[in-house]
């Protein structure tokens, strides 16, 4: 089996970080509704609290900023990765030596890229909650 082409690694690479981005803000949100359940019963006295849950509370938020902290280094990969995409799919254009199935994938993944990489972190994040 031929190794895969230059246009294919590129494609991937893309996929790759758009799909990570969107694991990303399932957790944030995941997170979220964690945070808001657990502050509620220590608000309510809930009598199933641990005797930490204060701990646990701020914890739990601190592991919220480090996940808010990672979308914008995230966002960046991802632009470059959609920067040598396109790059690739216009030598594979001009060269005529990607396939056009090939180019097809790589055409939406660099659709998708570019949606992620140019969309404003907070339309990100109401666009999840949806």
């Amino acid at each position: 089996m031929a190794p895969p082409s230059p246009l294919a690694i590129a494609t991937q690479a893309v996929n790759r970080l758009v799909k990570e981005e969107s694991y990303y803000h399932k957790e944030q949100a995941n997170q979220e509704k964690r945070i808001q359940k657990l502050a509620e019963d220590i608000e309510n006295n809930s009598p199933d609290l641990d005797s930490n849950a204060e701990y646990i509370l701020k914890q739990e938020k601190t592991a919220l900023e480090e996940t808010k902290a990672v979308f914008e280094p995230l966002r960046r990969r991802i632009a470059d990765a959609v920067d040598k995409l396109e790059e690739q799919i216009a030598i594979s254009e001009s060269d005529g030596n990607g396939s056009e199935e090939e180019l097809k994938k790589a055409k939406e993944a660099l659709e998708a890229g570019q949606k992620v990489a140019t969309e404003e972190p907070a339309a990100q994040e109401q666009h999840e909650e949806l």
